[in-house]
């Protein structure tokens, strides 16, 4: 009895010098669009008030957001692609309730090798190439050669995004080439001369390679109202989110410093987008 008691006593007073020092663990995991570059930045700017908190960032696709959300191995969950009903039906069939917080807008750039003369593509052209029905760059006005496909996982909301906004839904081409992130697609269509591929506009820039116009407009934060595959970004929790996960919600959604990040990276930040599209609809 006593050894239970001191072993109580013990495992108490760690826990109060934890809180005391202020210490909270936050894991965060899904999306590489998100994961990769924006929330290390969003971490490290956060962490610079907020140095007893640790964050473990885990990217490896959108859909391992709700799957750890769901088995409590997560506390935020980062989505390229909004939450579907099937997911949605799992969280409320375990009497969870899923809350979504938008993280910022995006644009996935279509991105193919900097030698390519090729400057702009259709919606159809761009649905033609990556379903397979159009196989030859000379087919949409480049130099003949045989096209390659760079796409994301199927785990990867771009992936599912993509097929949405650009494919009508449709199958990818069989033969397409599928990647684990953006960076190494982008590091496949700068080696590849005949190679396309999608991004998010965070890594849209690079030596190599180059985006293209998509029907005729191009993949810049000031045409985000009028770019045909803009998309949000979320962050997902289960519950209205409580203690440290609402303070770095907060920060990351709203702050004035994580809405210069998510500029800074490439994205666009939500007031902007809001603005734009605003403006766009006042037209």
């Amino acid at each position: 009895m006593k050894l239970k008691s001191i072993a109580t006593v013990i495992a108490t007073s760690a826990l109060i010098a934890s809180t005391a020092f202020g210490q909270a663990k936050l894991t965060i995991k899904g999306s590489d669009t998100l994961g990769a570059k924006l929330v290390p930045q969003l971490k490290a700017d956060y962490l610079k008030s907020n140095k007893g908190v640790d964050i473990e960032i885990l990217a490896q696709g959108s859909s391992h957001a709700f799957s750890n959300l769901l088995a409590g191995t997560a506390d935020i969950g980062m989505s390229s692609r909004k939450v579907k009903q099937s997911e949605v039906d799992k969280f409320n069939a375990s009497g969870k309730k899923l809350v979504e917080h938008v993280a910022a807008w995006d644009m996935i750039a279509v991105i193919i090798n900097e030698k390519n003369p090729v400057k702009k593509l259709s919606l159809t052209q761009i649905e033609g190439i990556f379903t397979g029905s159009i196989t030859d760059w000379s087919e949409v006005g480049g130099k003949a050669g045989k096209i390659s496909l760079y796409t994301r996982n199927t785990s990867s909301g771009t992936y599912k995004s993509f097929a949405k906004l650009a494919m009508s839904k449709k199958d990818y081409a069989s033969n397409s080439q599928k990647m684990e992130g953006n960076q190494p697609i982008c590091t496949e269509v700068s080696k590849n001369t005949n190679g396309i591929g999608y991004v998010g506009l965070a890594y849209a820039k690079g030596n190599d390679y180059k985006t293209v116009k998509v029907d005729g407009v191009s993949a810049k934060p000031s045409k985000v109202s009028q770019y045909p595959l803009a998309r949000k970004l979320y962050y997902y929790t289960v519950g209205e989110p409580t203690s440290e996960i609402a303070a770095f919600l907060k920060y990351a959604t709203a702050a004035d410093s994580a809405n210069a990040i998510v500029e800074r990276i490439g994205f666009v930040p939500t007031p902007v987008a809001n603005a734009s599209m605003k403006a766009s609809a006042a037209k």
